[in-house]
């Protein structure tokens, strides 16, 4: 539930308007999902799971998937997409898991909120040698002249703008990989409501804020006259991956063994003989792949096509 004012930490902002962000936010395509996966089925966490969008592919593609997420609120309306499945409440900086446990660790819209100063060597600390990590992050494709001017009233997207950057220049992983997708998402009148609220600008703002940020996006639907019919709205699913090279030897005495419910007392975790690697040690190559880009849309007469 919103409340009169605006959350203090902006990564932590979702868990107030959890259901609308569940309901408003695109999903991602399962061809993105199995580019970051790779074929064989791995033992993967999740970081900033939210309420699963991302979570219900790795599942459905046979993964052993453990779910975090720092807010509870969205734990709680992920475990009502997927009941059975293993989740805790836990920040990407500070993991609690032993030394080398995950073939894949994977952040979908998340990795914005990270100090990855602090998460990246603990994202290698997690997992095995050899094990990668996996970014996507879905940006609306604003070169389609309607989807800039809803980017006026909600905030701008910019396709180019992910984690790659700061996974080259980590001494923990090799270079990074990159692959894009494209895919649409049918918006109505209802749904359009959702996504606006589930934007960090605008779930940030207080009560009065969001209720007149979300009438002016109705409004702009409302001038295009589609009523039932809706929108599809492009958008760019931009995908990072990248081995883990170094994988430093962190373990601390207060660590719990993944899964602890909170409140159980803690566990020391003992690190496998030989499973984390020195400094400097079997640096992992990784051979880049070609980006993809995105079909180029020609900025006229796009509007009509763009309908549904």
């Amino acid at each position: 539930m919103a409340t009169d004012s605006a959350p203090d930490a902006p990564g932590l902002c979702f868990g107030a308007v959890a259901e609308a962000y569940d309901r408003g936010r695109p999903g991602y395509p399962r061809e993105a999902v199995a580019w970051l996966t790779g074929e064989q089925p791995l033992a993967v966490l999740e970081l900033g799971a939210g309420t699963g969008r991302l979570t219900e592919h790795l599942v459905a593609l046979g993964h052993d998937v453990h779910a975090t997420d720092p807010d509870p609120r969205m734990l709680d309306r992920l475990g009502t997409r997927l009941p059975e499945l293993r989740v805790s409440q836990t920040a990407a900086e500070e993991i609690p898991a032993a030394d080398a446990t995950y073939d894949l660790v994977v952040a979908a819209d998340a990795d914005l909120w990270f100090d990855h100063d602090r998460a990246l060597p603990e994202i290698a600390r997690v997992l095995k040698r050899g094990g990668t990590f996996g970014v996507v992050r879905n940006v609306r494709d604003e070169r389609i002249p309607w989807v800039r001017r809803l980017g006026n009233l909600i905030g701008h997207h910019a396709t180019g703008g992910g984690v790659g950057e700061a996974i080259d220049s980590s001494p923990y992983f090799g270079p990074a990989e990159e692959m894009s997708f494209k895919h649409w998402q049918v918006i109505d009148r209802s749904s359009v409501q959702d996504l606006a609220r589930s934007l960090p600008g605008v779930a940030g703002l207080d009560r009065t804020g969001q209720e007149s940020k979300v009438r002016e996006v109705l409004a702009f639907y409302d001038d295009f006259g589609r009523g039932m019919d809706g929108m599809q709205l492009p958008w760019v699913s931009e995908c990072f991956r990248a081995v883990v090279g170094i994988q430093p030897k962190t373990i601390r005495q207060d660590q719990l063994p993944v899964g602890t419910p909170a409140g159980e007392p803690a566990a020391e975790a003992d690190a496998e003989p030989g499973a984390v690697g020195a400094v400097g040690e079997d640096t992992v190559p990784v051979a880049l792949a070609p980006a993809v880009e995105p079909p180029a849309d020609d900025d006229s007469g796009m509007l009509l096509i763009d309908f549904r």
